[in-house]
C-alpha cells in the first residue's frame, strides 16, 4: 500500500505559537476562541494575517533603507575639520586605504544582505500569493536562512556604536553617529519582524491544496 502522509491540520491538531505543544483543536462554535492547553495562548492555525503583515512590515523596511544610505552614517571630526560618511563612501574608503576586509564586512553586513532578504522575502510572498507549488522545499530553506541572518545586518550599528564611545578626544578627533544610524537599525528591526510574521507553512498549504 502507498503511504499517505497527513499535515497537523487534517489531523485536527495546532501547534502553540507560545510554548509549541500540539494541541487538539476543540470543536468550538461561532466566533469563539480556542485556547493552548497548557500556557492558555490563543491558538491559530496559521499566523493572523500573515501575509499582509510582512507586506507592510516589508515595504516600511524598503522605505527606511533609502535614507540609510543616503544620510551619513558617521560623522568625523578631526582638528577643526568635519566629514560626514554615508554607509558607501565608508566602504570606498576602506578599498582606497586597503583595508578591502573591513570593506568586504562593512558591505555585505550593511547593503547586500538587507537587499537580500528583501528579494527573498518578496520572492516567497508572490509564491505564496500566486499559488506555486515549485520548489517548495528550497523556499522552506530559503525562509529559514533569511530568518538566520537578520541580525548580523546590526554589525554596523555595533561598530558605530564602539566608535562613538572610543573617538572622543575633543577638537582632535571626535566620533559621532549620523542620522542613517536611526534608519539602518529600523531597516534591520523591521525586516527581522516582517521575517518574523510571514509563516513558511502558508508555502505548503498551497502544495496540499493542488494535490487534494
Amino acid at each position: 500500500m502507498k503511504a499517505t502522509h497527513a499535515s497537523a491540520r487534517q489531523l485536527g491538531l495546532v501547534s502553540c505559537h507560545a510554548c509549541h505543544l500540539l494541541n487538539r483543536i476543540p470543536k468550538v462554535l461561532g466566533h469563539a476562541f480556542a485556547y493552548c492547553s497548557r500556557c492558555g495562548e490563543e491558538l491559530h492555525q496559521r499566523k493572523p494575517n500573515s501575509l499582509k503583515r510582512t507586506w507592510a512590515l516589508l515595504i516600511a523596511a524598503m522605505v527606511f533603507y533609502i535614507p540609510a544610505n543616503v544620510l551619513p552614517m558617521t560623522i568625523t571630526s578631526a582638528l577643526g575639520t568635519t566629514q560626514a560618511d554615508t554607509i558607501m563612501s565608508g566602504v570606498i574608503y576602506f578599498v582606497t586605504s586597503g583595508s578591502w576586509e573591513i570593506a568586504l564586512v562593512i558591505f555585505t553586513a550593511s547593503i547586500f544582505v538587507p537587499f537580500l532578504k528583501f528579494t527573498i522575502l518578496i520572492y516567497l510572498l508572490l509564491s505564496v500569493q500566486f499559488k506555486s507549488i515549485k520548489r517548495p522545499k528550497n523556499r522552506t530553506r530559503l525562509y529559514r536562512f533569511t530568518e538566520a541572518i537578520g541580525r548580523w545586518s546590526m554589525l554596523d550599528i555595533y561598530v558605530v556604536t564602539i566608535l562613538v564611545a572610543l573617538v572622543k578626544l575633543g577638537f582632535l578627533a571626535d566620533i559621532e553617529a549620523g542620522p542613517a544610524a536611526i534608519y539602518f537599525a529600523a531597516v534591520v528591526v523591521t525586516t527581522m519582524i516582517a521575517a518574523e510574521s510571514f509563516d513558511p507553512r502558508l508555502i505548503w498549504d498551497v502544495v496540499e491544496e493542488k494535490h487534494e
